[in-house]
């Protein structure tokens, strides 16, 4: 195993590993944003409160 840290540079591999997985997170977010279920900055109201509100009112 230490010949493998000989061979690499420790601080060169743990940043090019941090910009993986940022850019990695980075890209799972906007896939994320892409789809209409998990869109949560143009996200609809919820639905308990639209049920709510639009509930039929059931005095005669």
């Amino acid at each position: 195993m230490w010949r493998m840290w000989v061979t690499f540079d420790g601080r060169r591999v743990l940043t090019a590993l941090a910009v993986f997985l940022f850019a990695l997170a980075i890209l799972i977010h906007f896939i994320l944003l892409s789809t209409t279920r998990y869109n949560w900055l143009e996200a609809p109201a919820a639905p308990a409160a639209t049920a709510a509100v639009s509930a039929p009112s059931t005095s005669s």
